[in-house]
């Protein structure tokens, strides 16, 4: 570390040698509460966690957290719970009953005028429906247990 008086000794007037100093505060809320605003937000209608902060949480919960940091302080805290998040969510997930859900979606190929003029996929595309409409491609079958 740099002194002043030994600066000024070698014929250095005017020298700030400042550090960079850091507060560490402890967190005023826990790990769970964090995790349960997070888990909160996803949970409900709103599409900007800003605005569920500061207009939901902010001025509806104050009474159940007492200590809300600011927008910016929590934003911090985030990055912390992502393990403690995934292993919540794993263990929520629970074991598989052998009941599984199969969802298709289409791939469509060309637009429907378009189907007696399509050489590439030609022999492999076939007509489909969806709930929707009629396409020409293919069917996409994803199955989730």
């Amino acid at each position: 570390m740099i002194s002043v008086r030994r600066l000024k000794a070698n014929g250095i007037k005017s020298c700030y040698y400042m550090e960079e100093k850091k507060r560490i505060r402890a967190r005023s809320l826990c790990l769970s509460e964090i995790m349960t605003i997070l888990i909160t937000f996803h949970q409900n209608h709103y599409r900007n966690f800003k605005h569920f902060y500061l207009n939901h949480v902010k001025q509806q919960w104050s009474c159940a957290f007492p200590a809300l940091p600011s927008y910016q302080r929590f934003i911090e805290w985030i990055p912390s719970t992502l393990i403690p998040l995934c292993v919540y969510l794993k263990h929520c997930f629970g074991t598989c009953t052998g009941i599984g859900f199969i969802d298709s979606s289409c791939l469509k190929v060309c637009h429907n005028r378009r189907i007696s003029r399509h050489k590439v996929f030609e022999g492999l595309a076939a007509r489909g429906k969806t709930s929707v409409d009629w396409f020409y491609g293919f069917k996409q079958h994803k199955s989730r247990q």
